[in-house]
């Protein structure tokens, strides 16, 4: 029989450590970055942000002398500034859904949900880890596209200032938009749990949808069209008069439908097995 000095000199178990939000943050830092797809797809958002702005700009500096007086009084400077974000914004958000969905694709979400048993802390994590990467590089990016292309349009004498009314607000919101356009599609793909079907509905809600509201009578689309999620997130970005939402208006309703299709995602997964 083994003595009490025995058993004591036995080696301990290694301390594991308690479950806590932090560390299932930090885990969610570590996946999404592990992943090389991922940081090219982040990569390639910044370079679309930067590069299309000055290539739009450069196309506007160009034919400038030969557009009519009725096309040079309707352009605004900041327009083709903004032309990388929405191509970007299909990247953020297809990006947001293969956050999730590419662990249900491949199992490693039952690894997860073993680690935390509670499983709203991973959607959470990987919610926040999303929308702050986000958010640290492409408002810097949209600033960089921002003086890229005036310093191109001013070749012309059409750039406008930062400090021009509604300009930083426009430049800034872009990098916001396109966190909560990422938090958007994240929640679509935990709602869905399956790529092509997430990528589907984002694109469904997002770009096919306001041009179907077109067969509505005009009063109804103009009434209606507002509120959708694109034309209401996209008010940010906007610096002239129209038929939408004010800026922080709209920006507010489409952060609102980013949080709802999270929260029908966290109801989702306490209730759905794995």
């Amino acid at each position: 029989m083994s003595s009490t000095a025995d058993v004591q000199r036995l080696p301990s178990l290694p301390h594991t450590g308690r479950v806590t939000q932090a560390r299932v943050v930090l885990s969610e830092w570590t996946k999404l970055w592990s992943v090389r797809s991922t940081r090219w797809s982040i990569l390639a958002g910044v370079g679309l942000t930067i590069g299309v702005a000055a290539l739009a700009c450069a196309v506007v500096a160009h034919h400038w002398p030969h557009m009519n007086a009725h096309e040079r009084r309707d352009f605004h400077p900041l327009e083709p500034n903004l032309a990388g974000v929405q191509i970007a914004q299909l990247a953020f958000g297809v990006l947001g859904v293969l956050v999730i969905t590419a662990e249900y694709s491949t199992g490693m979400i039952r690894a997860s949900f073993t680690a935390v048993p509670k499983r709203l802390p991973v959607l959470w994590a990987k919610a926040t880890v999303y929308v702050a990467v986000v958010v640290a590089l492409m408002i810097p990016s949209a600033i960089v596209a921002f003086f890229v292309g005036e310093s191109i349009l001013s070749t012309q004498h059409i750039d406008v200032a930062f400090s021009y009314p509604g300009v930083a607000r426009a430049v800034t919101g872009a990098g916001l938009y396109l966190a909560a356009v990422g938090l958007f599609g994240l929640g679509l793909g935990a709602i869905v749990r399956n790529t092509a079907g997430g990528i589907a509905a984002f694109a469904g809600i997002m770009f096919v949808l306001p041009p179907l509201m077109n067969v509505l009578p005009t009063s109804w689309n103009n009434a209606a069209s507002p509120y959708l999620p694109l034309s209401a997130g996209q008010t940010i970005m906007s610096t002239t008069a129209g038929n939408h939402l004010a800026p922080w208006t709209g920006f507010a309703l489409f952060c609102a439908y980013a949080l709802a299709s999270l929260a029908i995602a966290a109801v989702l997964l306490v209730r759905r097995d794995t």
